[in-house]
């Protein structure tokens, strides 16, 4: 291709092709469908799965809301850690189902609850053959912590394919968004679960909703 071809039209036409398999993909109603805390509690294994996780406050069920177009689907709150199971979405004809994990990282849950957590992620990690992927949250504002690292080991010890998604965006601006993306890419880059690509959202803007949709379109 020359300079004067302009860009790959055959890129552009499947970039949209699989923007609006996102779009319809999230078109449909999606409904609560149960919280689990144990992992004989889950449906059977009968679809693709596709998991968030990340810090408590990070901004998971406002993400989840944006990302289904519907405001009450998952319950939002100003205290961390309210996600204290599996909670499962479906929605009907489509092999797709969505798992919020619980949050963690906050240090005011008891110890005893936050073990339960742990214990209940790593073993969904560990046992689940059709989880496709899990999209870890960070957000914008403060990028990987500590506390994300326990997570990320367990993900890359078992084998999940993981992708992470920085939330918030909005919160920031351009020039210190672009540090924090350098950063984690950097993190990220001796893992070998990671996804190379960072997706960059915003709940309350809409920023990035669209990209989304679109990678998860394209797992199903």
């Amino acid at each position: 291709m020359t300079p004067e071809d302009g860009p790959d039209r055959s890129d552009e036409d499947s970039r949209a092709r699989i923007v609006e398999a996102g779009r319809l993909l999230f078109a449909r109603p999606w409904t609560f469908r149960l919280g689990v805390v144990r992992l004989d509690g889950l449906p059977p294994a009968d679809r693709t799965e596709i998991a968030f996780a990340g810090r408590s406050n990070v901004g998971k069920s406002s993400l989840l809301n944006a990302l289904t177009g519907q405001k009450g689907l998952a319950r939002t709150s100003n205290t961390p850690g309210r996600t204290q199971e599996l909670n499962i979405f479906e929605t009907a004809d489509t092999p797709l189902r969505l798992v919020d994990m619980p949050g963690y990282g906050y240090a005011a849950a008891p110890k005893a609850k936050v073990e339960a957590w742990t214990r209940l992620i790593k073993q969904y990690l560990q046992g689940r053959p059709t989880l496709r992927r899990v999209f870890l949250l960070i957000d914008s504002r403060h990028g990987l912590k500590k506390a994300d690292e326990p997570l990320l080991d367990l993900l890359d010890q078992a084998a999940v394919s993981y992708q992470v998604v920085l939330t918030k965006a909005d919160k920031v601006g351009a020039t210190a968004l672009t540090e924090v993306m350098e950063t984690v890419r950097g993190a990220l880059a001796r893992r070998p679960a990671s996804h190379p690509l960072i997706l960059v959202t915003s709940s309350e803007k809409g920023t990035g909703i669209a990209e989304l949709r679109a990678a998860i379109a394209d797992l199903v």
